[in-house]
């Protein structure tokens, strides 16, 4: 599992009725068509994913849309175009979701509904964990989710050895066509609720889990809410209902020299709290890109 922060403004574009292309259509036109159904219905990036949507369709690079005037939809990317339109404007579906794919770090990923989409806000956790471990550290990614987090470890820093668990076996079988895809099979799976059962022994831990409250269900948008797994969100009426055990859990762990777990906004000062009660010191908040402390960090 892996929780996401995105939250949204509105539910406006139920019932939208989406303007299609017909064969021959250059994509330059396709793109302004796309773009105005994708923003009449309440989408906050519409131009970025009329592009990368358009560009799926027709198999080609983003770039490609702007710098080919020739470059037309026609035959099959016609419907494909105005199904994916739909599937966007309408329902809100997210752009990972029916492309099929979201970047991370250095890897394209494979997505569906059985994750949530990875985040960029996440990629704070591999950054944080390639610069602090050790050489040679033995590192478990709890909530693997689609992989990212483990897989990305894997690729930057070949020299660990990296676990990805979870209590979802659809997410872990996810993680492992990513690893198979990606060439990074040495990474290790487990079907595990937290850390109950997880055998080994690991210098470090990192986590992704559940941390939105239920009180904040209202103001997700509705492509997370109609569409990512509940599961991977929600964790009880403060966000820690996941955090408070793991922290706990980890701290029993003598090995446990590092753990690093992402939260939500507003939430650093109590995680905090829960790891030095669990024995870890040096604990930190680090801030994401829009300055939000969106990862809590203990080492002892």
């Amino acid at each position: 599992m892996a929780a996401g922060g995105a939250q949204a403004r509105g539910h406006r574009g139920r019932g939208l009725a989406v303007s299609g292309v017909e064969s021959g259509t250059r994509a330059r036109e396709a793109l302004d068509s796309a773009i105005t159904a994708i923003a009449a219905a309440g989408c906050e990036t519409p131009r970025l994913d009329a592009e990368l949507l358009i560009a799926h369709v027709l198999g080609v690079a983003r770039e490609r849309l702007l710098s080919d005037p020739d470059l037309a939809v026609s035959g099959p990317a016609v419907r494909a175009l105005r199904d994916a339109v739909r599937r966007r404007a309408v329902q809100r579906e997210p752009v990972a979701y029916i492309t099929g794919t979201r970047h991370f770090r250095r890897l394209e990923l494979a997505v569906d509904h059985r994750v949530l989409i990875p985040r960029p806000e996440t990629e704070l956790l591999v950054e944080l964990a390639v610069a602090a471990l050790p050489r040679g550290a033995r590192v478990l990614d709890v909530g693997t989710g689609s992989g990212a987090v483990a897989l990305a470890l894997a690729d930057e820093r070949p020299d660990l050895t990296i676990t990805g668990s979870d209590l979802s076996d659809d997410a872990l079988a996810v993680a492992r066509a990513n690893a198979a895809r990606l060439g990074l099979d040495r990474v290790q799976w487990l079907h595990a609720d937290l850390l109950e059962g997880v055998p080994g022994v690991f210098d470090a831990i990192l986590s992704n889990s559940p941390y939105v409250a239920e009180s904040d269900r209202a103001s997700l948008a509705p492509e997370i809410l109609r569409h990512e797994p509940a599961g991977a969100l929600f964790a009880g009426p403060d966000g820690l209902d996941v955090i408070r055990p793991l922290v706990a859990q980890a701290g029993a762990r003598a090995s446990v020299c590092l753990l690093a777990v992402e939260i939500g906004a507003g939430q650093a000062g109590a995680v905090a709290e829960l790891m030095r009660a669990a024995g870890f010191a040096a604990v930190r908040a680090e801030r994401d890109l829009a300055g939000i402390e969106r990862v809590v960090v203990g080492s002892r």
